[in-house]
């Protein structure tokens, strides 16, 4: 099978997984049937929790249902959830919060990390960019459900939200199906040509650790804190991208109408397509730079641009360039941390260890949103900015400690001057 037919795979399958970050399209609607902010936010925050937590079920069962079978049971179940929401009209709470929240949520999981092994398999010479190529799918179709079901096709305003949510389950099943029929694994011992496959040594992919041994490891902890503060800076940055530019702006003098106009743009825009570029971008640099270096330059950068941000908000011209840097960089995190995963713990078990990292996320997306919320209404949003911003910095210093592990040291209690023994911490910072 050709490795190309494996990208135009993963890439339609991740389309429809990323309908989860399109959520916000539905909520005006959802509002307007009598919701409260809540219960919308309600639904979005158990299809992430749900999403999250399966995954590590779906990494368990790849090697024994396959990835082909994995990916059909994911598209399937997230299909099934969009059309249970769609009865009673859509606007029923508990029913899109069972068929979209749950439901849903637990078809993603399934399928998700489906394309990240099979890509990872199929080029072991570059991971970044099938790992790129993958998750970026993921990040622009958000943006293209949200086009369909709103300004471009108007499905909301003209057939409804029951309507809504049925076509986009059919359509949903159908691609995901689609893209599944090339999800398959390469022969034992196939390689790309010219290519010589990783040694069974520290840092190269070659030597797989299972989960167990995995998270015996200090490299998991770090990884996992980066992750953690780096995501959850840009799911905060996503919560804040408009409600606190408004207040920066009108600060300058902007009237509220313009400065919310201004604000959108900067999120459905400038933030959105950035967070899809920066997917591939960083998963392409990661293969020159080395994945440790790309993971501290984007949490390092990201923790300055932070920083900044409470003093570019204020204006429309820097308000987008920190906007579309911050979505860069948070779009990177999906690209390097599964890369990352694979380098240190093996390319074979990338698909059964990368749920256990990617819980990460799942805590970074709770704990710093409700932070920045919890800020916002103290009146003190720039203090949110500037705790992810450090949050990021120390991210960046923590992977710095992320030296090629043993599996010795899975083995054995951790203690610091081990850890920095076998670290070799004077060495090369990619060694």
């Amino acid at each position: 099978m050709r490795r190309s037919r494996v990208v135009v795979g993963a890439i339609l399958v991740q389309l429809c997984l990323g309908a989860i970050y399109a959520w916000s399209v539905f909520t005006p609607a959802l509002r307007d049937a009598g919701w409260s902010k809540a219960q919308t936010q309600v639904v979005f925050s158990v299809g992430l929790a749900t999403f999250a937590g399966m995954m590590v079920f779906a990494g368990r069962r790849l090697k024994t249902w396959g990835p082909q079978r994995l990916a059909m049971m994911g598209g399937l179940t997230l299909g099934a959830g969009y059309v249970l929401a769609s009865l009673g009209g859509g606007s029923n709470f508990w029913i899109v919060l069972l068929g979209v929240g749950l439901v849903g949520g637990a078809g993603i999981g399934l399928a998700y990390v489906v394309p990240i092994a099979v890509g990872m398999r199929w080029f072991p010479d570059r991971k970044g960019f099938i790992t790129g190529a993958a998750v970026a799918g993921f990040g622009f179709g958000a943006l293209g459900w949200v086009k369909v079901a709103g300004e471009w096709g108007h499905l909301i305003e003209n057939r409804g939200l029951g309507f809504t949510f049925f076509v986009y389950g059919i359509a949903f099943a159908a691609l995901v199906l689609a893209g599944s029929l090339w999800m398959r694994m390469p022969p034992d011992g196939w390689s790309p040509a010219g290519f010589t496959p990783a040694e069974a040594a520290a840092g190269t992919g070659g030597e797989n650790f299972t989960a167990r041994e995995m998270l015996r490891t200090p490299q998991f902890h770090l990884i996992s804190f980066t992750f953690a503060v780096s995501a959850g800076a840009g799911l905060m940055s996503i919560g804040l991208m408009k409600l606190y530019p408004i207040e920066a702006l009108g600060a300058n003098g902007i009237d509220e109408a313009r400065a919310s106009a201004i604000a959108g743009t900067a999120m459905a825009v400038f933030f959105s397509l950035a967070n899809g570029m920066g997917r591939l971008v960083w998963g392409v640099l990661s293969d020159e730079l080395g994945r440790k270096r790309s993971v501290i330059l984007m949490a390092a950068s990201q923790g300055i641009l932070l920083l900044a941000f409470t003093s570019m908000a204020g204006a429309e011209l820097s308000l987008y360039v920190g906007a579309a840097l911050i979505g860069f960089n948070f779009g990177g995190n999906f690209a390097l941390f599964p890369a990352l995963t694979a380098d240190e713990f093996g390319d074979s078990a990338v698909g059964n260890n990368y749920p256990w990292v990617f819980l990460s996320y799942g805590f970074g997306g709770i704990v710093f949103p409700i932070l920045g919320g919890w800020l916002g209404d103290l009146g003190n949003f720039p203090l949110a900015f500037t705790i992810c911003g450090v949050g990021c910095l120390i991210g960046a210093v923590a992977s710095f400690f992320v030296f090629p592990p043993h599996k010795d040291e899975a083995t054995q209690p951790f203690s610091v001057h081990g850890f920095l023994h076998n670290a070799h911490l004077f060495e090369d910072v990619n060694s």
